[in-house]
């Protein structure tokens, strides 16, 4: 007798059963996709812990009753049709492994009624997935799906779950992933039958965001969508099943939600997301992408906020790699990364796109006087901006109006009014400049270094400096970046820069050092000038440090404090 037997029909069900459906979450995840896939706008959860069981009610399109009585059958799904279906997933939903997986697993109910019709139906099924109770119901368009007793049949696998809790935020974080690849939704979820959360719907997943995360303020966020051309070489895989022609080459979408570096961050790289064509997935790829585009931008030790939608051609992504879905292959990935860090950089900028003027009015003018000249307030309105030199690149219409205890420019645009630190605005001009255009260049006399330890030595070598022994404990260093050449401090600097780090840390410190120093006088001209180039910069929120460069006070924020929307009768009493 064989030794090698093919496994009961039974058996093979309960095993992907237990793959697909592994946990209340699970659950959760597999039926409110269905929903979605169904054009659902609003959707119900309600949760039973102690009973282990789930219930999902939408206003999506319905079943009726032929697709009810086939719904629970092993592999039946409206989603594909056959193998070249694979290659172009456009639903959340495609093995047709769910329900059945379910009606293995727990006791499963479904009532539904179409959009069109006038009955509703109400069916059971066995854990074979077949219907074996059907009855007409009242019912609204949409579907109620109620799972009962989960693992009822499988006590081990209730035995090895986590805790209530544990599973309770497992499955609060499960829909609010989803919910914000899905912004036009409205969510209720219940607890045993009393209200626990919900999330009211917006037009982009910015207005999700705050929802999830309470410590965000919309206005925190910064949202831009971009249409990228899809990679014109199709996937490998697709061209060896389907020799047909390539189609035209679309137009893919890349929505990113990122919180401004100068205002909100987190302490842990947890708020970095990916979703792809309305579902959140693990792409290491591309969340190291993210990362390292705001590496220099957000404050040491912090992680940025982002959520990246890409929503691409269904070609380049082959879901069949995770019985959850939650991982993927990604055609092309290095084309992806290079659109990422784009749209990130265009996100970052100051300029009309990204920073709308929001009220156009010359009210802020009147706000602003010139105090006396012995005040700690240099203002004069003798230069006029130059509005349509800013525009013809992009750039907001600042207007350097004065300086305050000579550290912070006081810049006027129309929508409000910026106060900029000087020293590291001009930190981040010089440090972009480096990084462009890093030069060594040979000193006419040699800087003399001295008490260099070996890991100073290996620094300056590092970073492409030309060392050599000039005596005991001496060292003559005969090239340096262009930017220290002809400073007194020079030897300064390059002890500094020898204390540690890279290439890219060296750049750092030497903008840092090379930057103009707080308590230095400008002239409106070096202001002016000093904005224009702050504002071309990649990244102007932060200094490579990851500080605040400007504290921006709206027009509208300033006329709610000086109360200027009051009646002046009722505000002088009458």
């Amino acid at each position: 007798m064989s030794v090698i037997q093919p496994l009961p029909t039974e058996v093979v069900h309960l095993i992907a059963a237990g793959e697909v459906i592994d946990s209340l979450a699970a659950v959760v995840r597999e039926l409110v996709e269905n929903s979605l896939d169904a054009g659902a706008t609003r959707i119900s959860v309600s949760l039973s812990p102690e009973q282990w069981r789930v219930r999902v009610a939408d206003n999506g399109c319905g079943m009726n009753l032929v697709d009810l009585k086939q719904a629970a059958a092993a592999h039946s799904t409206s989603k594909i049709r056959d193998c070249e279906d694979l290659w172009k997933i456009t639903s959340l939903g495609f093995r047709g492994e769910a329900l059945h997986s379910l009606a293995a697993l727990a006791e499963l109910e479904i009532y539904s009624r179409c959009a069109g019709s006038t009955e509703g139906w109400r069916v059971v099924y066995n854990s074979q997935g077949e219907a074996v109770q059907v009855e007409t119901v009242a019912i609204a368009p949409g579907t109620v799906i109620t799972v009962a007793d989960l693992f009822g049949n499988w006590l081990a696998r209730r035995q090895a779950m986590p805790t209530q809790a544990q599973q309770l935020r497992i499955v609060q974080a499960t829909i609010q992933q989803i919910a914000i690849c899905h912004p036009h939704v409205t969510w209720q979820i219940q607890q045993s039958d009393r209200p626990w959360f919900a999330l009211s719907p917006g037009t982009s997943a910015k207005h999700i965001l705050p929802q999830i995360l309470r410590e965000v303020r919309l206005n925190d966020l910064q949202q831009l969508s971009v249409e990228v051309p899809t990679h014109p070489e199709s996937s490998p895989q697709r061209e060896k099943t389907n020799p047909q022609p390539p189609i035209p080459n679309p137009q893919s979408k890349i929505d990113l939600v990122l919180g401004l570096p100068d205002r909100c961050h987190r302490r842990r790289p947890d708020w970095v997301r990916v979703g792809m064509n309305g579902r959140l997935v693990k792409s290491q790829e591309l969340e190291q992408t993210i990362l390292g585009a705001l590496v220099r931008i957000v404050p040491r030790d912090r992680y940025p906020i982002c959520f990246l939608h890409l929503r691409i051609c269904a070609s380049q992504i082959d879901w069949n790699r995770h019985p959850a879905k939650s991982e993927i292959y990604l055609h092309q990935l290095s084309y992806w990364q290079d659109q990422v860090k784009s749209v990130i950089e265009q996100a970052l900028r100051l300029n009309v796109e990204t920073i709308p003027e929001k009220t156009l009015t010359q009210r802020v003018g009147k706000l602003l006087k010139a105090s006396e000249a012995h005040s700690s307030y240099n203002a004069s309105r003798s230069i006029q901006p130059t509005p349509t030199q800013a525009s013809e690149i992009g750039l907001l219409p600042l207007k350097a109006v004065a300086q305050i205890h000579n550290t912070y420019i006081v810049a006027e645009h129309p929508a409000g009014v910026w106060l900029v630190e000087q020293h590291i605005a001009h930190e981040r001009v010089l440090y972009e400049q480096l990084c462009q255009t890093w030069q060594l260049v040979p000193l006419e006399l040699p800087a003399i270094l001295n008490q260099l330890s070996p890991a100073q030595l290996d620094q300056l070598e590092r970073i492409g400096l030309d060392v050599e022994p000039f005596g005991e404990q001496l060292w003559a260093v005969r090239t340096a970046p262009a930017p220290l050449r002809s400073r007194s401090d020079c030897a300064d600097a390059l002890l500094e820069l020898s204390l540690g780090g890279d290439l890219e840390a060296a750049q750092v410190s030497l903008a840092c050092r090379s930057a103009i120093r707080n308590g230095t006088t400008l002239s409106l001209l070096e202001m002016q000038t000093l904005l224009e180039q702050w504002q071309q910069t990649r990244h102007p929120r932060t200094c490579p440090h990851g500080r605040p460069i400007y504290l921006s006070l709206d027009e509208s924020a300033l006329a709610r404090f000086f109360r200027r929307h009051w009646v002046i009768g009722k505000s002088h009493g009458i």
